[in-house]
Parts: C-alpha cells; structure tokens; sequence
C-alpha cells in the first residue's frame, strides 16, 4: 500500500481498503469480512456516486449474497483464490450476468439483463471477486469522456467539472473516488489509459488476444479487455486473473507464462533502452506544462531504472482517420437488425454523424485505411528494434469538460478532435502493450506518463510502472475521497 505524500501530488492517503491487495490481506488474515467490504462499497456509492455518477447500476443483494457465500466457504477453512470476498464494477460496455448492458445507449436501455459474463467478468467472478454493479460509458465507447443522453454525466473526483475520460471514464471514477477497489475496463484508442491518466490511477493496455475477448474487436483488433485499480501491484494481480487463452476467442494468445504479480518488484531494468516523445511527430497542439510534467516524471524513472535513454526522431503521420476508418466497422459487427438506420435518431446526437459516415465506407476506402496502418505498423516496429520503450504523454492536455465535446482547440489553436487523447491511439493500431503511470499534477489535476513497450512485454510495462510507483508514489483516491 502506498501511504506515504506523493511529491506534487498534496493529498495523504492512508485508509487500508482502497487496495486490492491490503483487501485481500485483510480478508484472508479475517480482520474484515467480505460482507463488511461490499457493505463499505455499497455505503461509499451511497455517500459519494452523486453527483460522479460513476456507477449507473448498483446489485445490492446479488453482491450481499456473493459475500456471504464467500465468507462461509472461509469460515469452513476453503483455500480462496486471493481476489476472493473484493467488490469490482463492470464497465457498461461488457456484459455481467444478471446485470443490465446498455453501452450507454438508448437503443439497449431497458432490454433484458445479460445471461453470462464477458470472459474477463467470469474469470474474477471464478477466482471469487464480486461483481457491485455496472459503471458508465459513453455511448459505444465512442469519446475520451464519459457522457451520454442514456447514462448523464460522468465526473471527475479531482474536479467535479471535468472529466474522468472515456470511454472509462465510470471506472476511473469509481476507483479514484474510492468507491470500490477495481473496475473492469477496456481500451481501443486510450480508454483505459486516458481515464487513468486523467484521474491519477496507473493504467494498462494489453497486447491485443492477452486478455480473451467475447463479441469484441475481432475485424479490427483494437480494443482489449482489462481493468482500473489504484496500484500497479493490483494490477498486475488482477492481470494475472484474467490472461490467458480461451476457446470461443480464435485471436487470443497462450498464457505469457509467469506471474505478472511476481515480475513487478523484480524484473531487471537497467540497461533497457527508451526513446522519449513529445509529439509522436504530430500532435501539433498541446499544453507545454502537461508536456514538462510528463517528461520531469520520464527522467525520474529513467534514473531509477537505470534506463538508457537515445536520442531517436519518432515521428508519425496522424494516424486519427486511419483510426476511425478500421474502428467504425465495428459498430455494425452483431448490430441487430432494424436499429441503424432505423432507429439513428435515438442516438446520441454527437455519435450519429460517425455512423453516418461509417456507412457508406466502401470496401477500397476501407482497404486504403488497413494499407496506412501497416505503414504505420512498420514505422513503429523500427523504433522498437532500436528501443525497449517508448515514452511519451499520455494526453496533450489535462482533463477538460465533463459534458465534452472533444476539444477542437488547445490554447488557442484548431485542431480535430482527438488530437488532445491521439497519443494513446498508436499502441492501438500497433498492438503493443501500453501503460499510462501518475506523472504528477498540472493546474491541480493528474497528468499521466504513457510507457509503450514491445509486444507482448506487459511485464516490462508493468515494472516500470512498478518503479516510479517507488519512486514518485501516488495517493490511492482524489483529495476529499478518504
């Protein structure tokens, strides 16, 4: 558990039940009951969701029961995974059995609830974590906030005004708030990492088939499963609940191997290479101040690690069309008959356009955009033959407003709107690992430090993480949250 003031950040955080792991000591040693633990979530929903309206559906008794359950099977001596008894949210783009999945959209509210779990959900519910309730998204996931005609408005617990992120965004909120100690989470262009690094918490994409997926992202395989926890060693020990192959899912990958938890405070370091990246090569508008905070923290960790740093010119074309050409297929993949365009008005004003554009996409104009992305893919891959990581902001600018939109101008200057969130979209489209660790504070709100690493190298990601978690702590919740 990290205690201790956090450098820049000017908050003490101390309480012991807003780690996954100091929750799971404490339920294994029965110095807390997990009915006691849900019953503490429940009560913080209750003091805290409005007005964050970070959860949107709350299970009171399916949750109760569960923790009942598990503290029965503990009361009769049953060895218990150690996430046993820990209350989570599921993001309401994923699916938990018994629970309504409205995608934060008007054309699932009020549909029947869901009759199995994602395969992320059924594995923490198999190892004995207990789904709370369902947390917001933007409808489809579609925005870098978390705001919808469906679900309302998603808030910032540093700042009730600003956003938490998307498409994530109830989950980071949830977790920075306190609310419970993890969410699920997914990413397809930052969503877990941009929530994260908008709310203070350590975030992690995965190599795209580490983390099964159900009914997500075959055709464009960008966007993975995952989670939202406070700590980097809850993350890698949620991690290693959730990798693995799975039978329905024909992209997903062997087991890495090891434990993610048991690699974090000891996989060696120094002499890694890493290149740092301001821009990527075109992001052409951001805030300079966000950009010396990310990279004050880089050089921290560097220093730390014993991270040889070269001087390498990464720079990309803006990738942002091939990105919404490969990803907006996906919104007609399982799509049931007689919603688009029947329906089209039912949705979310700001979403309606992208559908309407996506739709007449043609089969060659679909093929320039998986031509681009292979460039870009080569491009990347080079950098990476001469670097272990790159290093670059995870956002061009601090959290802006809670209602969205996507800001189209940064200090003064046009831009398109994704060009404040763009840094998070080439780990994307690359399939690489990527994570997003606390950098600090700028005009009082967190910051995030994005660390990209080769393929299939969660574990480097996750260590590095793990050492400027040592080195520059983070407080577990948002000030006034304790």
């Amino acid at each position: 558990m990290i205690d201790e003031p956090c450098g820049d950040f000017p908050y003490d955080y101390c309480a012991a039940m807003r780690s996954v792991s100091t929750a799971s000591a404490a339920l294994v040693a029965k110095e807390i009951s997990a009915r006691e633990l849900v019953d503490e979530s429940i009560d913080r929903i209750e003091q805290f969701n409005e007005p964050l309206n970070a959860f949107v559906h709350v299970d009171v008794e399916g949750a109760r029961a569960a923790a009942d359950a598990i503290d029965e099977r503990r009361a009769h001596g049953e060895s218990l995974h150690p996430l046993a008894g820990i209350p989570f949210g599921v993001k309401d783009l994923e699916d938990a059995s018994g629970m309504p999945t409205t995608r934060g959209s008007r054309w699932f509210a009020g549909d029947p609830n869901a009759e199995r779990d994602d395969m992320h959900v059924e594995r923490l519910r198999a190892a004995g974590a207990i789904p709370l309730g369902k947390t917001a998204s933007p409808e489809f996931g579609a925005w870098a906030y978390t705001s919808s005609p469906a679900l309302g408005t998603t808030r910032n617990p540093w700042n009730l005004s600003q956003t938490p992120g998307g498409s994530s965004g109830g989950s980071s909120a949830a977790v920075s708030a306190g609310l419970v100690p993890f969410c699920t989470a997914s990413d397809g262009g930052g969503s877990i990492r941009t929530p994260a690094g908008f709310c203070g918490l350590p975030g992690l994409k995965s190599t795209y088939g580490r983390i099964p997926t159900w009914r997500v992202t075959h055709l464009s395989q960008n966007a993975v499963h995952g989670i939202l926890a406070a700590t980097v060693t809850d993350t890698a020990m949620l991690m290693d609940a959730i990798v693995g192959p799975h039978s329905y899912d024909r992209t997903s990958h062997q087991h890495p191997g090891h434990s993610y938890a048991s690699v974090i405070d000891h996989l060696p370091t120094k002499g890694l290479k890493a290149a740092w990246s301001s821009d990527l090569g075109m992001v052409t508008a951001f805030d300079p101040a966000v950009v010396a905070q990310a990279e004050a923290a880089m050089r921290i960790l560097v220093a730390a690690a014993g991270i040889e740093l070269v001087e390498i010119d990464v720079r990309f074309d803006d990738y942002i069309m091939t990105y919404a050409h490969i990803e907006g297929v996906e919104s007609f993949i399982d799509l049931p008959s007689g919603l688009y365009p029947e329906r089209a008005d039912e949705l979310d004003p700001r979403v309606r356009p992208g559908w309407d554009v996506n739709a007449q996409v043609t089969l060659p104009k679909y093929a320039e955009a998986f031509t681009a992305r292979r460039k870009l893919e080569h491009q990347v891959a080079a950098v990476l033959e001469k670097v272990d990581v790159i290093f670059t902001p995870m956002s061009a600018i601090t959290a802006f407003g809670a209602d969205g939109p996507m800001p189209t101008e940064i200090l003064g200057k046009p831009c398109h709107g994704g060009m404040s969130v763009l840094h998070g979209m080439l780990a994307n489209l690359a399939n690489l690992p990527a994570m997003s660790v606390p950098a600090g504070l700028v005009a009082g709100m967190p910051i995030g430090l994005q660390i990209i690493g080769r393929r299939f190298r969660e574990d480097v990601c996750l260590r590095l993480a793990r050492v400027i978690e040592q080195a520059q702590p983070w407080p577990l919740t948002a000030p006034g949250y304790n």
